[in-house]
């Protein structure tokens, strides 16, 4: 094997030109170097090690392909890189951008992973236009912003289908293809410096992989991006695309270097690719180690992943590949900065991801209307459940229970609404990882926009039961206690928001947030009457923490004060609502009804800055436990 140069373009056989290239694209690019990086992942043994001494490079205008056998380390490394590796692990080694230690900042780097999250009732034009208004200069106009969302969704072949849903819950929409190159178009809208692609012609035929691969390489010689891309079995088209490759094979990187220079690399050390056999397929299949034995030559996989590995070593692609590496880090570049300064607005951002909040909404059944359809019918069957229970003694009985399932087992229900909610939060997170919004904007933009939809919810099976039991007429009364029951669903909301920030999963946040909400009930002092909750725990703190508590009280004092009940046998002449809303329900007097809607309002408010630390908190925490645990060597 001949000696080569590697170059932005392969082979340059004039050293000094090709430095002069490099010397060009230097100051609108960047470089992306790491150097025996390695990253283990604890265990019940300790750490087990899933990458071991990588080394290679990425250049501006360049495509740097990762290849190997499934979990042979290609996620790993791209999440290494791109700087978002789970917390119980440790990384070693370094990672160098245009020769200085640092993060990609928020702006400049654009990472997509394998799971496509997009908003799956919104279109295509819609979720392109929606992001070019969250991630394009501040400065630049809404029509050109536009323009340029309809240059990037013709570039990836979506124009007809512009005005298709993604779909999803059992709604046609695109296919699996067509979704992979939406996702793409979310992320080349910007044209960031370092664009990270994990899979992205997954789905895709041969035809339409060649096609989209061929579109980001334009791209990318166009706007000097930096690409690395881990890639499962291209065509030979898709494969000649590449600048760069890296093997890799149980962690270990059998190759890095000239994508055209690994046939010969694979030839000397006994493993030829065949004629009229695809390179990609070709050495894939040597590397692979999920079956035990290569029944066609007898060769061992692990005994072939080892004697690639330090041939790989010993061989003058690897040192021309660490020449290369040294001589990128040794000259350091500009520093990359953010763009966050540029990007949209604090207003314009709440703006816009309010209205595609309110329209995801809208258009997700099973986000709030399903939750309408079973209010009204439970709005029914309490309104006939209790009709018009009148004003006897009897109907004390009758309008306590009622209350209690008003404020407690009715506003429960919106439990119900935490898958949608989960779908919406990892679309949040995907996005906020990339930079294209703060934590602030979503927390005001989902409030903004849920709030009309929980206003319904409360306000139509409210008057519905309102109307049919008979509770006090005046206007006053009616208004607190539709406001009331607003301000529980509203809570109940936010609660649901804070267990999605920490249990994550589906069925865990389910069962997580219906826990959480049957402690407040019990401890809101219907079951055990407040005088009579044991002291420890249920009475401080979980009676004052619970707002079912002032929910119950508030609408105690809503319907009881100024009624006043005929005698009973054997009692007093006549039940003052108020001595029995002191004496028989133990409630707190010393305040007003409002008082108690006051506090809830506060609590709603509360939470959503709950949530806001707790997101935040989570960004800041992640990182610091990453950077505390790389600084631990492995385990042997």
């Amino acid at each position: 094997m001949g000696s080569f140069r590697i170059t932005t373009h392969g082979v340059c056989p004039e050293p000094n030109e090709c430095c002069i290239q490099v010397a060009e694209k230097r100051s609108s690019g960047a470089f992306l170097t790491w150097e025996k990086l390695g990253v283990a992942v604890s265990s019940s043994n300790g750490y087990r090690s899933v990458l071991t001494d990588a080394n290679g490079y990425a250049k501006p205008g360049e495509i740097v392909a990762i290849m190997g056998p499934s979990g042979c380390g290609k996620s790993t490394l791209l999440d290494s890189l791109a700087g978002r590796l789970a917390s119980n692990t440790r990384q070693t080694g370094r990672i160098l951008i245009n020769g200085r230690k640092s993060r990609l900042a928020f702006g400049t780097m654009a990472y997509m992973t394998q799971e496509q999250v997009l908003t799956w009732t919104l279109t295509v034009k819609e979720t392109v236009y929606y992001s070019a208004e969250l991630q394009l200069p501040k400065t630049m106009p809404r029509s050109e912003k536009r323009e340029i969302a309809d240059r990037t969704i013709r570039e990836m072949g979506l124009q007809n289908a512009m005005n298709t849903r993604i779909g999803g819950w059992g709604i046609k929409g695109l296919s699996g293809g067509q979704k992979r190159r939406l996702s793409i178009c979310l992320e080349v809208l910007t044209r960031p410096k370092f664009l990270l692609l994990d899979e992205p012609v997954s789905g895709l035929d041969s035809a339409s992989s060649y096609y989209v691969m061929s579109r980001i390489v334009k791209l990318s010689r166009q706007y000097q991006m930096t690409v690395v891309t881990a890639i499962h079995q291209p065509s030979s088209q898709v494969f000649g695309l590449f600048n760069n490759l890296c093997l890799l094979s149980l962690g270990k990187t059998l190759y890095f270097g000239p994508t055209f220079a690994a046939n010969q690399f694979f030839a000397v050390n006994g493993f030829p690719c065949p004629d009229l056999q695809s390179p990609a397929d070709h050495y894939l299949m040597t590397i692979n180690t999920d079956f035990d034995e290569d029944t066609e030559n007898g060769n061992v996989p692990d005994e072939v992943i080892h004697v690639l590995a330090e041939a790989y070593k010993s061989s003058k692609v690897y040192m021309e590949t660490q020449r290369e590496i040294a001589t990128l880090c040794a000259e350091e570049g500009d520093v990359i900065e953010g763009k966050g300064v540029v990007q949209a607005s604090f207003i314009t951002q709440c703006l816009v991801l309010s209205e595609r909040s309110f329209k995801n909404m809208y258009r997700d059944l099973g986000y709030y209307w399903l939750r309408l359809g079973i209010y009204i019918a439970l709005g029914f069957a309490l309104g006939t459940l209790f009709y018009k229970i009148g004003f006897e003694f009897d109907s004390i009985n009758a309008r306590v229970s009622m209350i209690l399932f008003v404020s407690s087992f009715l506003t429960i229900l919106a439990v119900g609404g935490f898958p949608s909610f989960v779908e919406e939060t990892k679309v949040f997170q995907c996005e906020r990882l990339n930079g294209h919004y703060g934590v602030g904007s979503y927390v005001i933009s989902h409030a903004i926009s849920s709030t009309p939809y929980l206003l319904l919810i409360s306000l139509i099976p409210g008057a519905i039961a309102y109307s049919f039991i008979g509770l006090q007429r005046q206007p006053e009364e009616f208004i607190y206690f539709e406001l009331v029951v607003l301000m529980a669903m509203l809570l109940v909301e936010c609660q649901m928001m804070i267990v999605a920030a920490i249990v994550p999963n589906l069925l865990m946040g389910i069962i997580s947030g219906a826990g959480v909400q049957g402690l407040m009930i019990l401890g809101a002092g219907f079951f055990r009457l407040p005088n009579h909750l044991p002291q420890f725990f249920w009475k401080y703190p979980m009676y004052y923490l619970s707002f079912h508590r002032y929910a119950l009280e508030g609408l105690y004092k809503n319907e009881f004060e100024g009624l006043r009940f005929p005698a009973y046998f054997g009692g007093p002449p006549v039940v003052d609502g108020r001595v029995l809303l002191k004496s028989e329900l133990h409630v707190e007097m010393g305040y007003s009804k409002w008082v108690d809607l006051g506090i809830l309002f506060g609590m709603v408010v509360a939470y959503r800055i709950m949530f806001f630390c707790i997101v935040k908190t989570t960004e800041k925490v992640r990182p610091i436990i990453r950077d505390f645990m790389s600084s631990y060597t492995f385990r042997s």
